[in-house]
């Protein structure tokens, strides 16, 4: 079985290669108690041929070496770059696969608002896969479906998480000269489970079903993006990324998948061809791409990244940077996050606890509280002093 072949059930990513090699389809990926999904075995129906094993990339984790080159980027479309939520250079090179015939896999969410992983064919198709999700996506059969259009000679685009690629790559097994993989710059993949009880929360807050979700909404500017939900009673919930209670859980660290926290694929050597992030510190760097519109970072990992690259320049403005330069305000590219103190509290009081209250006791920094009554009372005691010199002279 392959959790046995596993240091640790923590190191699973959830990629769903496994599952998706099973000769016997004998591997289902079920949800544990976190809402996480992993790998299980129907050994009545295993035939003990190790392909699970052979196709983890985990166990098998493959070095990689490249020299990637990095640009700052803005999609010349201003309407598709304010609807992206950096640049908008997805919609690029995704619109440019699909000019050529080809198939763009993403991250979509179904009608119950969960996200899965499906195609798109057409360019009406992209807006689906647009913009950042702050959830893990379940794979599902997408690799199988991947080479299925791969070997009738299909351009495929597919994009993911790094570890969503390096289980495509492991489950191919052999380059694709039609293939061209983008990953993002990952902070880490929320428990689906906490997303569907958030979802809820803003239901019932609503009282009435979402009919659109929308995270990365740039009205007060791209540094300061909104989470937005529209119902179907045509009411909105808009929130800023600080305030909504969803993205003050994400930024804390305190709902993301175990392996997220000692990640084997935080690297600027990746497996993709291209990777896609936004530019954080693009005004300490290129001041002069920065519109507060959004401006995307990419990595150029391959050569058929590069020549892909080469096919959309004419659609935006760009400039080569120092790669190093801006890994430093995207730490992410090499750094996993941190696992939070309160993480084993916040799942367990998850289903006992209304969002709001599971997000105040376990979000908020209590020294920042402290701190805050302090100051309050500092400012207490000169309010007060000044108030007696005021009487004092008009004494």
């Amino acid at each position: 079985m392959i959790d046995k072949e596993l240091k640790n059930k923590k190191d699973c990513m959830g990629c769903h290669a496994c599952a998706n090699i099973c000769p016997k389809n004998c591997i289902s990926m079920e949800v544990d108690e976190e809402g996480f999904l992993y790998p299980t075995v129907d050994c009545s129906l295993c035939i003990k041929c190790h392909k699970c094993v052979d196709v983890c990339p985990i166990i098998n984790k493959t070095k990689v070496e490249n020299n990637p080159i990095a640009y700052s980027c803005i999609n010349n479309d201003e309407t598709i770059r304010l609807d992206s939520s950096s640049g908008g250079i997805f919609t690029l090179i995704a619109g440019k696969v699909i000019d050529q015939g080809g198939v763009v896999f993403g991250a979509r969410f179904n009608e119950r608002f969960e996200l899965e992983h499906n195609f798109v064919e057409t360019k009406e198709g992209l807006n689906q896969l647009r913009g950042s999700k702050y959830l893990q996506s379940k794979i599902g059969d997408s690799y199988k479906q991947a080479k299925f259009f791969l070997d009738s000679g299909r351009i495929v685009l597919f994009t993911g998480t790094p570890c969503q690629i390096a289980g495509l790559k492991s489950y191919l097994s052999i380059s694709y000269i039609n293939l061209c993989t983008i990953d993002i710059i990952c902070h880490g993949v929320p428990s689906p489970d906490v997303w569907c009880r958030y979802v809820k929360f803003r239901e019932t807050k609503a009282g009435t079903q979402v009919q659109r979700i929308a995270f990365r909404q740039k009205d007060e500017g791209w540094k300061q993006y909104s989470v937005s939900f529209l119902f179907k009673n045509d009411t909105e919930y808009r929130q800023n990324l600080f305030k909504d209670l969803y993205m003050r859980a994400f930024l804390k660290d305190v709902c993301l998948r175990p392996s997220c926290y000692d990640c084997r694929f935080k690297s600027l050597s990746r497996e993709s061809d291209i990777t896609l992030a936004d530019f954080w510190g693009i005004q300490n760097i290129l001041p002069q791409m920065d519109d507060d519109k959004g401006t995307s970072l990419v990595f150029i990992n391959s050569e058929i990244g590069q020549t892909l690259f080469e096919e959309i320049k004419d659609g935006m403005l760009y400039q080569e940077v120092d790669i190093n330069e801006a890994v430093k305000y995207n730490s992410a590219a090499i750094k996993s996050s941190r696992p939070n103190k309160n993480r084993e509290k916040f799942f367990k009081d998850l289903s006992s606890l209304s969002f709001d209250r599971l997000v105040k006791m376990y979000c908020t920094d209590k020294l920042s509280i402290r701190a805050k009554k302090f100051l309050k009372s500092i400012l207490k005691k000169i309010t007060i002093k000044l108030g007696l010199m005021k009487v004092i002279k008009k004494l």
